[in-house]
């Protein structure tokens, strides 16, 4: 039925029990409202980008993007299985930054084609805390070492340490395993052992043992730390105790709640993290929790720097930060440093 006709009809029907002049009225309410319904545009590209998404989605496309989708429990010992238990109440905490953070990691990797299981590699640096600091110098969510980090393009310069940032450090991680990934024949196991050891390490482990990246057994490559060989049984462990977590319903239950986007946002000269949160209704000490390189009182911020933040923020925004609206993070665990 046209709209036009099926306003009259309604109108019809509602002058059994109004005036004239009401249906009247009535028939050109919903005229104009059948009108801007046709000028919705039905092409899904059209539409605005999400700006939030659900726990439990984020969870979904960490599982989806597994290279090794099933516990391997077999490759892996019951001692990490025990140190990387509080994964799963980390990313189900509605007080912690680790979800909002795994989601933008996940998403990351996802656009780059890679496995997620580098995503749990935050878990095993930092605890995914963007801040963490190690005494023998590596810094920030993916742990990067000085040298490291200016190989990779981070920012690094008298008052602004880019491994502090999520969006430089993250992007760098992302580039250099993809780096891995393909010198490894996508191996992902390979892969992060050359992302703890250092690639001319393995390529080196590979020759003494007669392998290659596509018959390689990583458990028993010659002449490694015991700390390389342990960095995938961790990964493993991690990847077990999230898949375990799929049965527990209370944690599912608290993953169901949506959470901000987050998406990296140019900080405009002359304009500090503070105000620049303030602007945006934003909890300062949420966004700074977020952005550690920009948030110092001596930070001196590089021509270009990027905040990591809500895609956009709705009105009221700051209560969809962890930690905002005067309640405090939870505790973090401490890097892994074994």
């Amino acid at each position: 039925m046209k709209p036009a006709l099926l306003a009259t009809a309604l109108a019809l029907i509602a002058g059994l029990s109004t005036n004239a002049s009401q249906a009247h009225t009535l028939a050109a309410e919903l005229g104009q409202n059948l009108a801007g319904a046709a000028s919705i545009p039905l092409d899904p590209s059209l539409l605005p980008a999400p700006v939030t998404h659900n726990g439990r989605e984020i969870f979904a496309s960490f599982r989806e993007g597994l290279a090794a989708p099933t516990c391997d429990a077999d490759a892996t010992a019951p001692r990490w299985k025990s140190q990387f238990a509080h994964a799963p109440s980390r990313l189900a905490n509605p007080d912690d930054d680790a979800l909002i953070l795994f989601g933008y990691v996940v998403d990351e990797l996802r656009a780059a084609n890679l496995p997620t299981e580098f995503a749990l590699i935050p878990f095993v640096e930092s605890g995914y805390r963007p801040s963490a600091r190690n005494r023998s110098g590596p810094a920030g969510l993916w742990q990067f070492i000085a040298t490291t980090a200016r190989n990779h393009k981070v920012t690094m310069q008298p008052g602004y340490d880019g491994r502090l940032s999520a969006v430089d450090s993250t992007q760098a991680a992302v580039r250099y395993l993809k780096t891995l990934h393909g010198m490894f024949g996508g191996d992902w196991r390979l892969a992060v052992m050359a992302y703890n050891a250092g690639e001319y390490r393995i390529l080196q482990a590979l020759r003494r043992g007669g392998m290659n990246a596509q018959n390689a057994r990583p458990a028993e490559l010659p002449g490694l730390s015991p700390i390389t060989y342990a960095y995938v049984e961790k990964l493993h462990a991690l990847a077990c105790v999230l898949e375990q977590a799929e049965s527990d319903p209370a944690i599912m239950a608290s993953l169901d709640r949506q959470v901000p986007i987050l998406r990296p946002h140019t900080l405009p000269g002359g304009t500090s993290l503070q105000q620049w949160a303030l602007q945006r209704d934003m909890d300062p000490a949420a966004v700074a929790r977020l952005n550690p390189a920009l948030a110092g009182a001596s930070a001196r911020m590089p021509a270009q720097a990027r905040v990591l933040a809500p895609a956009i923020l709705s009105p009221g925004g700051a209560d969809v930060l962890p930690g905002a609206a005067g309640t405090t993070p939870a505790s973090v665990a401490v890097a892994d440093t074994s």
